[in-house]
């Protein structure tokens, strides 16, 4: 089977971290004997250095020096920090779809498109490049969704056609599922991120869960963006330290670092908040194993937005770390309160802060969840489950379409 992934953006270096779910999951599929590429725009002109193991097809859209729409920001967040970059989308969308036309004379079996909106239009380039013989596969991941029903109504029926034209649709969580068929109803396939959760990882020993004199150290992953809700973290920090000697490190970067810091100042726990920035993989596995408790406070954002899935809950997992997230979004895909993890409401510092005291004060049974959140989620979201439904969706996809054929 041939398959073509369309994505907004690829790694452009082997050591680039952009999309690495995505890296993993192509690179599986050519294992497994499927011939998998990438459609992706270019970046700056380039790159000239792919990953070697993984064909990238670049598409051009402007003089080199434009082309930044995609890869150091996410589209929209590029457009809302830069509008006079939202003149750059015709330009991005012709491209894409001219290469996407080239590459569909090659018939491929499948063309799986990423972030549909508005990526559901490459795709039918590239079936319609195939004289029709191409299945499209749309997958949504909640922000496209969420972005279009509540800050852009307007594009609506768009949205509405990217799933009707799709032959077979995938969501990354049941929430996302829930809002792609209010849209259109039809059948969706829920095809979250898989992580490699069969290797066995050993916690570094931590005492602050047996000992309540011990500082409890908490560990955040991801991009600091308003979504993710840190500040909401920072604020049930002050209010844990009043129960307990507690502190916090943060890992990752993004544009509300300053609004963060300003939170733990305002806070005065700023001596307690540790940013690391963006870690190498040896370090972010340190951070994970040698932390007592994971949080994720995920918020709904200005635009709607909130966490899609929240994959990094499964890396800490993988530690088998106690795992303390908002019921917001795919996070209730993961975390089941008191079984796999425990939940809080979103935005509520005090209920969150009250959470995180309960579980560091109970560590038995913080230990016995975790425990049992490892092997979950090693039963829901192993490579091996999500590659095979992935499969599935393909053979689904080619089974319609071919049903559609004169």
């Amino acid at each position: 089977m041939r398959v073509v992934h369309v994505a907004t953006a690829f790694p452009r270096t082997a050591s680039d971290s952009i999309t690495p779910w995505l890296v993993e999951l192509v690179r599986r599929q050519r294992e497994a004997g499927i011939d998998a590429s990438v459609l992706a725009p270019a970046y700056r002109g380039g790159p000239r250095n792919e990953p070697s193991e993984i064909p990238v097809y670049r598409f051009r859209y402007a003089p080199s020096i434009l082309e930044t729409l995609t890869h150091d920001q996410t589209v929209p967040d590029r457009i809302r920090s830069r509008p006079a970059a939202a003149l750059l989308v015709p330009a991005y969308l012709m491209g894409g779809c001219i290469a996407a036309t080239f590459l569909g004379s090659e018939r491929p079996d499948v063309v799986h498109v990423h972030w549909p909106m508005p990526h559901a239009l490459i795709g039918a380039a590239m079936r319609r490049g195939a004289g029709d013989h191409t299945a499209m596969v749309c997958s949504y991941y909640s922000v496209e969704v969420n972005w279009v029903v509540r800050r852009m109504p307007w594009l609506r029926p768009f949205l509405a056609w990217t799933i009707r034209s799709a032959d077979a649709v995938t969501a990354i969580s049941s929430s996302t599922a829930r809002a792609v068929r209010e849209i259109e109803d039809r059948p969706v396939s829920i095809i979250p991120y898989a992580a490699a959760l069969s290797e066995t990882l050993t916690a570094v020993p931590r005492a602050a869960l047996s000992d309540p004199d011990a500082p409890l150290r908490l560990l955040f992953v991801g991009r600091l963006v308003e979504r993710k809700g840190v500040e909401v973290l920072v604020r049930a920090l002050a209010r844990l330290r009043h129960l307990r000697d507690a502190e916090l490190v943060i890992v990752g970067t993004g544009h509300r670092e300053d609004s963060i810091r300003q939170t733990a100042a305002l806070e005065n726990v700023s001596e307690y908040v540790h940013f690391a920035g963006f870690v190498d993989e040896e370090r972010l596995a340190c951070e994970y194993a040698s932390c007592d408790i994971f949080v994720l406070p995920a918020v709904v954002d200005a635009r709607g937005d909130t966490e899609g899935l929240g994959v990094v809950l499964l890396e800490a997992l993988r530690y088998e770390r106690p795992v303390v997230a908002s019921a917001a979004g795919g996070i209730t895909d993961i975390v089941v309160d008191g079984v796999t993890g425990w939940l809080a409401d979103p935005g509520d510092a005090e209920v969150l802060a009250r959470k995180l005291f309960d579980v560091a004060s109970r560590p038995e049974e913080a230990r016995r969840v975790a425990i049992h959140g490892r092997m979950e989620a090693e039963a829901r979201f192993s490579w091996e489950r999500i590659l095979a439904e992935t499969e599935n969706v393909y053979r689904s996809a080619r089974e319609a379409r071919c049903e559609r054929l004169p």
